[in-house]
């Protein structure tokens, strides 16, 4: 599989704080890799970085062979990464018809499948469809966030945490999605519950201190306790 996306020695500053202190990772087309890690590591921040929100100091970010480094937020969400933030970023007075449509950047026919396909990936916001995002419960607030993202043609998808807050029935559903998105898509993932990692990941990057420390195989971490101790607490 070809490399989509190659984090090199990324360092990023928020003000006075060195937050990445050399990240690097590289994320195949097709698969789903995860970043790992305590909290406050810096996994979201890698995401943010990402996307441009939080620019990089040094280092280099390359994307579909381009180097996005130095490139504006919107030009990189138009360039094909879609970002489904930890906060989830709906807009709560706004119905789940007017989120989804208020994201899609271009109305064609493309636009129309994958919104059909994204109502048969979350039956439930057709069923809310005319409710306000702000009266969805947790669940239903994740799954529309994700569908936001989805709804446009994206080669790259970062999602931060979706299992947060949610109840394990949830998560299931999540997980689902998530494995069918990847049929379309490339996904890179924030996730603290690793039960839910390891079952969706293909490849891992574990985060210290904002430094990469390792990165393999999904399955190769699974089976190393002293890995999953040291960095996740998982014991």
């Amino acid at each position: 599989m070809s490399i989509l996306l190659k984090v090199e020695n990324v360092h990023t500053h928020i003000g006075q704080y060195h937050i990445l202190q050399g990240v690097s990772f590289e994320a195949k087309a097709g698969e789903v890799s995860v970043l790992l890690g305590r909290n406050g590591a810096g996994k979201t921040t890698t995401l943010k970085t990402i996307m441009g929100l939080t620019p990089a100091t040094s280092g280099q970010i390359i994307f579909d062979n381009k180097s996005i480094i130095k490139t504006q937020t919107h030009h990189i969400a138009t360039g094909g990464i879609g970002y489904v933030p930890e906060d989830q970023g709906i807009f709560g007075a706004l119905t789940v018809e007017e989120n989804i449509k208020v994201a899609i950047r271009k109305e064609d026919d493309a636009a129309v499948a994958r919104l059909e396909y994204v109502l048969e990936l979350f039956p439930d916001l057709k069923k809310y469809w005319k409710k306000d995002g702000g009266h969805l419960s947790g669940g239903q607030k994740q799954m529309l966030s994700m569908a936001r993202a989805f709804v446009n043609e994206s080669k790259l998808l970062l999602i931060d945490e979706p299992s947060k807050g949610l109840a394990p029935v949830v998560i299931e559903k999540v997980m689902e999605a998530i494995n069918e998105m990847k049929k379309q898509t490339t996904i890179i993932l924030v996730e603290q519950n690793f039960m839910m990692a390891s079952k969706i990941g293909d490849t891992y990057t574990l985060i210290d201190d904002g430094e990469t420390v390792q990165s393999g195989l999904m399955q190769e971490l699974i089976e190393n306790e002293e890995l999953k101790r040291k960095y996740l607490g998982i014991g």
